[in-house]
């Protein structure tokens, strides 16, 4: 690797995923890896990578195709066999930290931010239709890092509260701190192989944003097929998908039908005081810094 280029130098480990398990995993040139924390988009974005990739194909399910080495409860050997047997160009996920992830200079990275309120209440829905046993799965996969994973607040007001007073979610542990996530990535904002996405701006202009995307990814897609995609990447679109597939019921109430939620923002603007809307804009200045707390809650990037 040339001199002063980023090294990864952290490890991410809790009940749910672990970054361990990126060290040996048999990454390709041009490779695509897709960052989110979680409930920041990751399913959409990986509805539209895999949508550039395919072309449009209206059957191009990214969530299923996208591999995720770092998610505990599938063996190593058996998600290294999975990546490695797929021949097109491959969109791997993480929800690790910048500096918890391999760098490749022929690789490409993306980030997705999106405004912290809607995170939790976006992360509040996801374990609200959580089975049961969902929770035994991953808590019982061999070589658990750290505590269970749990539900206990069931309100979603004391959810958002808690997660102000400790930087994670609630249920979630440390090392899976927010705050860190976002400005691990920010700071590697001006690397020629990342880019930094914010779903404001995907909710805003779809396909303007999915443009950007596919120039950044080395991409050329036709103008008359940008219909069809945006129509893939719909949100109902994406929910019929999903409930094709079966492994989504092992986890979630409803299976897919479930798991792809509203996509929509600021449903908490009708619960939290101003206050308290106030005290996340100040934690996120205090946290991340002024500019990439601006751009994490509007999706502006400073001028320059």
């Amino acid at each position: 690797m040339a001199q002063g280029l980023p090294v990864k130098n952290a490890e991410q480990q809790w009940a749910v995923w672990d970054s361990t398990r990126l060290n040996n995993f048999p990454f390709r040139d041009d490779d695509i890896i897709i960052g989110t924390w979680s409930k920041s988009g990751t399913t959409w974005t990986q509805q539209l990578v895999a949508q550039l990739v395919f072309r449009g194909d209206p059957e191009s399910y990214g969530q299923m195709l996208s591999p995720w080495p770092e998610f505990r409860i599938a063996p190593l050997e058996a998600a290294y066999e999975q990546a490695e047997a797929q021949t097109h160009r491959r969109f791997i996920k993480t929800h690790s930290p910048f500096n918890c992830v391999p760098y490749h200079e022929s690789i490409k990275y993306l980030f997705i931010g999106r405004d912290a309120r809607d995170v939790v209440w976006s992360m509040f829905n996801h374990h609200e239709i959580m089975n049961p046993e969902a929770f035994h799965l991953f808590n019982d996969a061999p070589g658990r890092v750290g505590p269970p994973w749990t539900h206990e607040i069931r309100d979603v007001h004391q959810f958002y509260l808690k997660f102000l007073e400790q930087g994670y979610m609630p249920g979630h542990t440390p090392d899976t701190n927010f705050w860190n996530c976002i400005y691990q990535w920010w700071q590697v904002r001006d690397l020629p192989n990342v880019k930094l996405v914010h779903y404001n701006n995907l909710k805003q202009d779809f396909v303007g944003e999915a443009k950007k995307i596919a120039d950044f990814l080395d991409i050329e897609i036709e103008e008359s097929l940008w219909p069809q995609i945006e129509k893939h990447c719909s949100i109902d679109y994406m929910r019929d998908l999903s409930a094709k597939f079966e492994d989504l019921h092992i986890i979630f109430n409803g299976g897919g039908q479930n798991f792809i939620n509203k996509g929509t923002n600021g449903r908490w603007k009708d619960v939290l005081s101003q206050e308290e809307v106030d005290r996340c804009d100040a934690i996120a200045i205090q946290e991340i810094g002024a500019q990439c707390a601006h751009w994490l809650k509007t999706g502006e990037m400073p001028p320059g």
